[in-house]
């Protein structure tokens, strides 16, 4: 009775294992899961940006002041007519 005792037991662990440490266990599908939300909340903020630059792409004042406002900083550029001072940038002094 004892050895029927310790094989059914030993069948019961041999069992339980594949459930929890196995190919699709219960701590991989949690892991899974957790991935997934976190890629979910990552295509969210990408999807909230993509909807910004679409939103700038399809109204041409708002396109043509960005154009504008990059030109300006980015390249440096200025309108005919304009002064452009450039002061020079001061170093901390320590």
């Amino acid at each position: 009775m004892r050895y029927l005792t310790y094989t059914l037991l030993a069948l019961l662990v041999l069992i339980q294992y594949p459930l929890w440490w196995g190919q699709g266990g219960w701590f991989k599908v949690r892991n899974y899961e957790q991935q997934l939300a976190d890629r979910q909340v990552e295509i969210r903020q990408k999807e909230i940006r993509n909807a910004a630059l679409l939103a700038e792409i399809n109204d041409p004042r708002a396109s043509a002041a960005a154009i504008e406002e990059r030109a300006r900083f980015d390249l440096g550029m200025i309108k005919p007519g304009e002064i452009f001072i450039r002061s020079p940038r001061r170093t901390p002094q320590r």
